[in-house]
């Protein structure tokens, strides 16, 4: 008996929804959760086959759609170190997604073995998990059947987070190494990061609650769970939009997407003068900060851009009071064209840091951190983390301290790597993070976002007959085609002081997303509606022409 000849017995049972089109892209598959059924199967059979060609070694496979809506749902694969599934196979993914036979899924699951020269006596192994969106259990299953079908050895961690799955991921693979991350349960999840936020706070003036919003999500239980394992006045949470069971709160007017996108507190809170606010996303995986302006008690957001900043300028810091040359351990940012341009001049400007420019999409980011000593990347939407090379990990092995305070620093370095998880954005991490460092320098919120103002900014969407005529370049800064528009934004842009704009198509539908900003609100909406309508009437605008559009 072959390798795949039980595929099409199982196969059979999932079949694939008729004249729909499946991508895999950044976030994986991801769309309405009743018409997955089919991908997620396929997706069980290619994470054993991913597997196999690692060996062996587990690979993760995380049924979510993040800070969508709750009637959609999604699947994305995990590689061995928790990092996100390697492009080249993304492209399989597709592929499978869409046989349209169950002879073409093992035919597909064939071709990609033989590519691949991956040795099918290799037992797979595979973990998995899910949020909590109802159509996430008959998407389980029907993964349960795919790794079934390769006789895969699986283990399911149930409902967690994104990042939670992720860790677990990179804690099997690297058990017993040098590399090793850590034990890979919850408990282990929540005593690595504890131990480490402790590590950084003990002593430390104790902080006053913080306000978390949860979505209505997956991270609500955890969250919960964490300050419970704690157990510790440095992390005294109240927990809002937690409910996991009504049909449709997941996302609905909270989590840190509504945050970031609406610039306003979410559904279930009240924002007083004083206190501290973050909001998870609807897998854990995304997190913004925000706080009520003690003055007019006005709205303030602190997004990925703040976090960023505020991890950059502590490193920075750490580095130089243990006594290490930049040279030897340099502190990098990572950002997208959608970072507020006060903040880029901050980075460069202010903290003297080296800042590169990334295509939007976290694995583009990771990469590009990966070149750094120890590379921040955060997206403006909140989700990032950071990465120690092992360069950087050696450097700080061979730290030798000649003072106390030296001492200190180079713990406190080491502490702070404990914490990050440095496998994904992790909202929980992160949250620790942050709240670290607050606790650290005893700042509040507005000390934080005193560091420096952003520029108003505005993103506004254009429908398109056609998104693929856009193309880009320069870290999606730059349009190369259609032909001569480039020079149409660039001529509205110098009209505007501190303007800054640019045209980037969507992954997901006909249509592209301006973004402007400039040194007053005025200004931007002026260059942002302005630039929308060179694009609706040079480039194939498609309906009717919002009446903003300039």
């Amino acid at each position: 008996m072959s390798s795949f000849d039980k595929v099409a017995e199982y196969s059979c049972k999932h079949p694939k929804p008729a004249a729909t089109t499946f991508a895999y892209g950044t976030a994986g598959f991801r769309t309405v959760g009743t018409t997955l059924g089919s991908t997620v199967f396929r997706m069980g059979l290619l994470a054993a086959l991913r597997s196999q060609s690692k060996q062996g070694q587990m690979i993760g496979v995380m049924i979510t759609a993040s800070h969508n809506e709750e009637r959609d749902n999604g699947v994305k694969l995990v590689d061995p170190m928790g990092e996100m599934l390697q492009q080249s196979w993304e492209s399989h993914c597709t592929r499978i997604a869409n046989a349209e036979s169950d002879a073409d899924v093992v035919a597909v699951l064939a071709a990609v073995a033989e590519s691949e020269g991956i040795d099918l006596e290799v037992t797979p192994r595979v973990a998995y998990a899910r949020d909590t969106r109802p159509s996430g259990p008959m998407l389980q299953t029907a993964l349960e059947g795919g790794l079934a079908a390769l006789g895969a050895l699986a283990t399911n961690y149930g409902v967690v987070t994104t990042p939670q799955l992720h860790y677990f991921v990179r804690c099997t693979n690297t058990a017993g190494t040098a590399a090793e991350y850590g034990d890979a349960t919850e408990a282990g999840y929540y005593k690595k990061y504890g131990d480490a936020f402790l590590r950084l706070v003990d002593g430390k003036t104790v902080p006053t609650q913080l306000h978390i919003d949860a979505a209505n999500g997956v991270g609500a239980p955890q969250v919960r769970k964490l300050a419970a394992a704690l157990s510790s006045p440095y992390l005294d949470i109240v927990v809002s939009n937690g409910d996991t069971t009504t049909p449709g709160q997941l996302n609905n007017g909270c989590g840190a997407d509504y945050v970031k996108s609406n610039q306003r507190a979410p559904q279930g809170i009240v924002l007083q003068p004083g206190a501290r606010y973050c909001s998870f996303d609807g897998d854990a995986d995304r997190i913004v900060y925000y706080y009520a302006d003690d003055e007019q008690g006005a709205f303030r957001l602190l997004d990925g851009d703040k976090i960023a900043t505020l991890v950059a300028t502590y490193l920075r810091d750490l580095v130089a009071a243990a006594g290490i040359s930049d040279n030897d351990l340099e502190v990098g940012v990572v950002q997208t064209a959608y970072a507020n341009g006060s903040s880029t001049s901050y980075i460069k400007d202010t903290l003297r840091l080296p800042t590169v420019f990334a295509k939007t999409g976290v694995k583009h980011l990771h990469h590009a951190a990966e070149k750094m000593h120890i590379g921040v990347y955060f997206e403006a939407n909140g989700h990032g983390t950071v990465l120690f090379n092992p360069a950087a990990v050696a450097k700080l092995h061979a730290a030798v301290p000649q003072t106390p305070a030296q001492a200190d620093a180079i713990q406190r370095l080491w502490a702070l790597r404990d914490l990050i998880n440095e496998s994904v954005g992790d909202a929980m991490s992160d949250m620790l993070v942050v709240e670290a460092i607050l606790i650290s320098k005893g700042w509040t919120p507005a000390q934080w976002d005193a560091a420096y103002t952003d520029l108003p900014s505005r993103l506004v969407k254009v429908v398109v007959a056609d998104r693929s005529v856009f193309r880009t370049t320069n870290a999606e800064q730059t349009l190369t085609a259609p032909r001569d528009l480039q020079a149409t934004v660039d001529a509205l842009v110098g009209k505007h002081p501190r303007g800054r704009a640019f045209v980037r198509p969507s992954g997901t539908e006909d249509a592209v997303r301006v973004y402007a900003e400039a040194a007053t609100r005025a200004d931007c909406d002026q260059l942002a509606y302005a630039v929308a309508g060179a694009v609706f009437d040079k480039a194939g605008g498609r309906g009717e022409r919002p009446a903003e559009f300039i």
